[in-house]
């Protein structure tokens, strides 16, 4: 499958904002956007520009998309199967986007980032339920339980994740036992747990129209 491959500090300078895409770099004096935080370009300095309510909703998508490391069409599929569930559409398609096996594993600690989980898991270095998973989109359950595969607890990647993740919190509908290389699935993701400034509203409107 297609994936952007460019710089994506880039991309947090694009949105405005800290997209956390490297992990525990982003915490650091290292983050490109503590150092450049206006818009990538040549005349990124000097960019004033306001946007129409359209062009409002769109970088709001594009910025959600980014975070989650999701193409155009994936996320239009997530968003066609949320409107079809019951309660309200924004936290429906927010909570599918957690429940991926990429970003549960990186809200497990057991990667720095979602891209790094993402790659993590296609090579393989997990178990659901134990039974190996090497789909990123795959969706977790309540009651699901992960682990790290044995042959894989000694990646110096992985371990180095497991230190940090401290910095940034586990979220509480997620259970971790470090010592056994373990996380189980306690309950839904509950929209005011989701903490990066997202307004879901705008997409439903986009999509919507």
């Amino acid at each position: 499958m297609a994936r952007y491959t460019g710089p994506v500090c880039r991309l947090c300078r694009r949105e405005g904002m800290k997209l956390f895409l490297k992990g525990d770099r982003c915490y650091s004096d290292k983050c490109a956007w503590e150092r450049r935080s206006y818009p990538p370009g040549m005349h990124g300095q000097r960019r004033g520009k306001k946007y129409s309510d359209y062009g409002v909703q769109l970088r709001e998508k594009q910025k959600v998309r980014r975070i989650y490391g999701i193409l155009e069409n994936q996320f239009r599929r997530y968003f066609e199967i949320a409107d079809k569930q019951k309660g309200v559409t924004g936290d429906v398609l927010l909570r599918l986007l957690e429940l991926r096996l990429d970003n549960a594993v990186f809200r497990m600690g057991f990667a720095n980032s979602r891209n790094q989980a993402r790659e993590f898991v296609r090579q393989g270095h997990y178990l659901v339920n134990g039974r190996k998973v090497d789909i990123p989109s795959f969706q977790v359950k309540v009651g699901d339980r992960v682990v790290v595969k044995e042959k894989s607890r000694n990646n110096p990647q992985l371990l180095s994740a497991m230190e940090a993740v401290a910095r940034r919190g586990i979220p509480k509908w997620i259970e971790v036992i470090p010592e056994e290389f373990t996380a189980r699935i306690k309950e839904l993701p509950l929209r005011e747990e989701i903490t990066m400034p997202i307004q879901e509203q705008l997409i439903v409107e986009l999509y919507s129209k």
